[in-house]
């Protein structure tokens, strides 16, 4: 998928925003009332408001830098080298195929940026999420940028672009978060959203450092796991289990503002529960959410997480799903969110705004026909598609009062 770096405003889904669109003519001569009163029906109409300019201009731009297809070749769109999109299983491993900024300076130009974090010196049992940020972008080959039933398309509707990865220092934990941090802070000056793919849980403190530093504004956070992930050290170090103990010691990252959804089970440090208590975090456990509902659960989510803050961020730890779904994970657990559960909630947070999105614990290793690495895709594509749909993707811009500059 090619995202050209001409901004473009973001256009908000009538289907999300909660309005019906005007009768067109195949509704009104739908036979059936009660289906054309359905989503799938409504979001047959939506697509056809739907520009189609991006992908003219990535077809174009395929054929410039491709060659133009064999004389044999009938549809004359299809250039002799595989650029953009199509064919999916062909082409360079970007996420979504989006262009690779090999000037880094350049991220900027774009809504939203991806860069990779590939590291696990955090890791204390099943190392292999430093291969994440690999296994995510392979399989992101597989979609598209358009969604059916939020009715937006991507390409059409914002920018993106894959910053590469950071480089992290194998088996130096406090090297390595400076060097995310720098990363973080670098995209996050920049204006663009930065999209953080792990590497490890470890990583969630300098992600959020790299933002923090950049604004006075204070920083909710919204956390999907199993685990609790706020204690103070692990193994004498600062692992995977211990980001939030960290990121709430930040002067603008209060812990009141720490919303904690799914946690529960065997796994679950009582170092944690006792450091969560102490700082008067949210925790809400699968049972809690099943009683109270997704939406409510939302809703909880949001107000506790915005409150007297500036900004929400996300981190996604894919453990927080039920291990069946997700086997490719440093710590499975049974009895976590079922995937349609998890995103969701996602959805609905993600629809007013983040400054930072996080999704770690990818194992490509431990992976089952790379069903745990589309799953961390999918949570991605979901908070952007939320985003593009209620008008809230670069909402985060207000806030950058203390940019960095390298």
């Amino acid at each position: 998928m090619r995202h050209f770096p001409e901004p473009t405003a973001p256009q908000r889904s009538t289907r999300v925003a909660g309005l019906r669109p005007a009768p067109s003519r195949l509704r009104r001569h739908h036979p059936n009332f009660e289906i054309r009163e359905m989503q799938g029906w409504r979001s047959l109409e939506a697509e056809e408001k739907l520009s189609e300019n991006g992908w003219r201009k990535e077809q174009q731009w395929a054929l410039d830098m491709g060659l133009p297809g064999a004389d044999s070749i009938t549809d004359k769109s299809i250039p002799t080298f595989a650029r953009g999109e199509l064919p999916h299983f062909a082409g360079i491993n970007t996420f979504l195929k989006a262009p690779y900024v090999e000037n880094v300076r350049d991220v900027g130009k774009y809504d939203a940026a991806v860069l990779g974090i590939p590291f696990d010196s955090g890791t204390t049992y099943r190392p292999g999420t430093r291969f994440g940020p690999q296994g995510i972008r392979r399989i992101s080959a597989l979609y598209t940028p358009y969604n059916y039933e939020l009715g937006i398309d991507l390409r059409e509707q914002m920018t993106l672009c894959d910053a590469g990865d950071v480089f992290t220092i194998p088996a130096n934990l406090e090297k390595s978060f400076d060097q995310i941090s720098k990363g973080v802070s670098h995209v996050f000056s920049s204006g663009a959203l930065p999209i953080m793919l792990g590497g490890d849980h470890s990583i969630g403190f300098p992600c959020v450092r790299g933002i923090a530093e950049c604004t006075s504004k204070r920083i909710g956070i919204i956390h999907f796991d199993r685990h609790i992930d706020i204690q103070e050290k692990d193994l004498d170090e600062r692992m995977h289990t211990t980001p939030w103990y960290w990121a709430t010691n930040l002067p603008n990252v209060s812990p009141k503002n720490l919303v904690q959804l799914g946690i529960g089970g065997w796994q679950v440090p009582r170092y944690g529960v006792q450091e969560a208590r102490k700082r008067g975090t949210n925790v809400l456990t699968i049972d809690d959410i099943e009683k109270i509902g997704l939406e409510k659960t939302a809703e909880i989510a949001l107000e506790l997480a915005w409150k007297d803050a500036d900004a929400v961020y996300i981190s996604f730890d894919v453990d927080s799903i039920d291990c069946g779904f997700v086997p490719g994970t440093g710590w499975p657990e049974p009895g976590g969110f079922l995937p349609r559960e998890a995103l969701k909630i996602l959805g609905l947070v993600a629809a007013e705004g983040l400054c930072g999105l996080e999704v770690v614990e990818v194992s490509p290793p431990y992976d089952t026909s790379d069903i745990t690495a589309l799953f961390g895709l999918r949570v991605v594509v979901e908070a952007l598609g939320s985003m593009v749909a209620h008008g809230k993707l670069g909402s985060h811009r207000h806030m950058i009062d203390k940019p960095v500059s390298f």
